[in-house]
């Protein structure tokens, strides 16, 4: 059942808007949007190579999925790549504490929520940006990341894994590593994509090249770094 104030929210989004009244809050919130994507590309176009990892806010410190993002952020950080996350806590918590503890760069792209989600204290004080828009977040990610790295998550989740492999499938985006940890949590999905998605000639076999699944932190950073040592290729920013 919709809660009152999410229907009262609702009523109110459809009551019709006079023309005066539908530009000046589009112009508004164009120009909210502009700030946040001046502000990430100016913080942003500094930090060097970094790849980012993706997984739920809601594991817990101590849980394994917890102690393996963490281990995967150190590993790479050691590679000498920086660590980019969502800036929550859960997965994203303990990549920032793995990068944090390696030495390296942790940075945190937040969005302001009414609930699940502040800041960790794990990012670097001048790589923290707060977010009010989902799809100017998800633009950051894609366009600093040289590689993905998906834990267990949630739809959060599943929206920045899909949306990368929708624009490297597009040729929207180059065609950079992404990886997803644990073969148990995402097998399901792989089996739906296999049997149903591409039976059904909705994607193409090569789709699913564009992604690759891994059990262990050590195998998802040597596919990372064996990628940027077989073509040779560094960040253009």
């Amino acid at each position: 059942m919709m809660q009152e104030k999410d229907l009262a929210a609702l009523k109110e989004s459809i009551q019709p808007k006079t023309w005066s009244e539908t530009i000046s809050y589009d112009t508004w919130e164009i120009l909210k949007v502009i700030s946040e994507m001046v502000e990430g590309f100016e913080k942003l176009s500094r930090i060097g190579p970094c790849v980012s990892i993706f997984g739920s806010a809601r594991i817990k410190e101590g849980q394994p999925y917890y102690k393996l993002a963490e281990e995967i952020a150190y590993l790479m950080t050691k590679a000498g790549f920086g660590i980019i996350t969502g800036g929550g806590p859960g997965i994203m918590e303990a990549a920032n504490k793995g990068a944090h503890f390696a030495g390296g760069k942790s940075v945190g792209l937040n969005i302001n929520l009414p609930f699940e989600q502040s800041p960790n204290p794990f990012i670097d004080p001048n790589k923290l940006l707060n977010f009010n828009f989902f799809y100017v977040r998800k633009t950051m990610f894609m366009r600093y990341s040289m590689g993905f790295i998906a834990l267990p998550g949630g739809f959060g989740t599943l929206d920045e894994l899909t949306e990368a492999i929708t624009l490297i499938q597009t040729h929207k985006l180059v065609n950079f590593p992404i990886v997803l940890v644990s073969r148990p949590y995402w097998q399901g999905m792989i089996d739906w994509i296999t049997n149903v998605v591409l039976a059904e000639q909705n994607i193409s076999a090569t789709d699913l090249e564009i992604f690759k699944v891994v059990d262990t932190a050590q195998e998802a950073v040597d596919y990372i770094t064996d990628f940027y040592k077989t073509y040779a290729l560094k960040p253009n920013f």
